[in-house]
């Protein structure tokens, strides 16, 4: 056992967070031996994967820190029913890579349906703990695609959970957002690994929503739209490219090479997108028009470059005097709504004189699954990841951003997603996800002496104190 370490999250780097120990089991005895010890010295513990999670609900001030990097092994590769058991520390790589390494020849080959984009080097359990999606055309977020799991509770007892066993646990600890145990292993249902083709076109958001309806989305199976960032530009936030990947025959060729961009390609976009947006933006496209008609595997064309630590090299170049990053937030509309609330939220975001790096759109089906389900219906999912200073003065005029889109949101029946920030106000919170009162309570009946805790939970729970 370490002491005393100060942790961050990567993305956003808000979040400095001193932790009184860091644990990186690797077995289940270990971890249930963890939540023991931790029950006999009275102390909390959270729990992190890639620690990318922006909100701090991976981390907890003078908390245990169980890190789940070496908790990551293949358990069981069942090639029948296409299901895999991994430990839920495994990263997307790793996972996509050791799911080909288990092929037999001549038999179905099996890898995952979805994974978040962006990023790779996230965690399978923080991908349940936060319910995450990918960019499926047609898919739930990601309960849909778990068969069952093991949570190790706040006794320190290993408990299976799937929709048939625990199920009341299955529910709240996917998008439980870690506060119902630790999750060990995941078995993770799989789909065909099939090839596809990349289509390219510059579409309007009308013609985006339209997309399910008009494509036969057996065949199309992925697909997200890279909005206009230009502030100045009429096309802001309402025009721009539509990715999307559509099954083409077992048997077609597959290039030896692909066209892609290299980290150095996306360090100059990132720098032109603090400096030049509209520069950014149409090479951004000119270059993914070039890329029409690429084929993929539908596992691997999921994965994606994500720069570490990239701010440090644009606050240099800029002369900062003070540090930046990225801020993301994920705000949700009905289809229907996703033009007008795209056109209110343009001119929400040119007033406050806000800065958007990069946004992207995709379609998420309806989560009938999990106990506090964001996707209470099949949504437009707008990211809005926008540029923020490490100030005072920066940090309050990025939580009146989020506010604000949130808001807007709901004046459309729509919502947020909880993971990236705790800045949404409590009367926000409750007219979004309805059903988080009583996630408060479960939380405290199934784990009385709030053995799991993070201050994202710490900040909610105070939040609703005495409502």
């Amino acid at each position: 056992m370490n002491e005393a370490h100060l942790v961050n999250d990567i993305h956003s780097r808000i979040n400095p967070t001193r932790v009184a120990r860091l644990l990186v089991p690797s077995t289940l005895d270990e971890l249930a031996g963890i939540v023991r010890a931790a029950k006999a010295a009275n102390a909390q513990i959270s729990i992190c994967g890639g620690r990318h999670a922006m909100g701090g609900q991976q981390f907890g001030t003078d908390t245990w820190l169980v890190d789940m990097q070496r908790y990551a092994a293949f358990q069981e590769f069942d090639a029948k029913r296409g299901l895999v058991t991994v430990g839920a520390g495994i990263q997307w790589p790793e996972l996509i890579a050791g799911c080909l390494a288990q092929q037999s020849a001549g038999g179905p080959a099996w890898s995952i349906r979805q994974k978040q984009t962006g990023a790779d080097r996230l965690s399978l359990g923080g991908a349940l703990s936060a319910n995450v999606h990918g960019r499926g055309l047609r898919l739930p977020p990601i309960v849909g695609d778990v068969e069952a799991f093991t949570l190790v509770n706040a006794k320190g007892e290993a408990r299976r959970c799937s929709r048939s066993e625990n199920g009341d646990l299955f529910r709240l600890a996917i998008g439980g957002y870690g506060l119902f145990g630790i999750i060990a292993d995941v078995t993770l249902r799989l789909m065909p690994r099939v090839k596809v083709e990349r289509r390219v076109e510059v579409l309007t958001l009308d013609e985006l929503v339209r997309v399910p309806a008009e494509r036969d989305t057996n065949n199309w199976l992925f697909g997200d739209f890279q909005y206009s960032i230009d502030e100045r530009s009429p096309d802001f936030l309402r025009r721009g490219v539509f990715s999307a990947y559509h099954r083409i025959a077992d048997e077609a060729s597959m290039p030896a090479e692909q066209k892609h961009l290299r980290e150095e390609d996306w360090a100059r976009l990132l720098f032109l997108a603090h400096t030049d947006r509209a520069r950014a933006f149409q090479e951004y496209t000119d270059y993914y028009l070039t890329t029409d008609g690429q084929r993929y595997w539908s596992d691997t064309h999921q994965l994606s470059t994500y720069l570490d630590n990239y701010h440090a090299a644009i606050d240099r170049r800029l002369g900062a005097s003070c540090p930046g990053s990225e801020m993301i937030t994920e705000i949700y509309v009905p289809r229907a709504a996703l033009t007008a609330f795209m056109n209110q939220a343009a001119e929400q975001l040119r007033r406050g004189g806000h800065m958007v790096i990069y946004g992207t759109i995709r379609l998420v089906e309806r989560d009938e699954e999990s106990f506090l389900a964001w996707a209470r219906e099949p949504w437009a999912c707008i990211i809005f990841n926008l540029h923020i200073e490490h100030s005072p003065a920066g940090l309050a005029k990025a939580q009146e951003a989020f506010r604000g889109l949130i808001d807007l949101a709901i004046g459309f029946g729509g919502s947020y997603y909880l993971t990236y920030h705790r800045w949404a106000t409590r009367q926000q919170v409750e007219a979004c996800h309805p059903r988080f009162r009583e996630f408060l309570q479960l939380k405290k009946a199934h784990d009385p002496e709030e053995r799991f805790t993070s201050d994202w939970y710490r900040h909610h729970d105070a939040l609703f104190a005495g409502a």
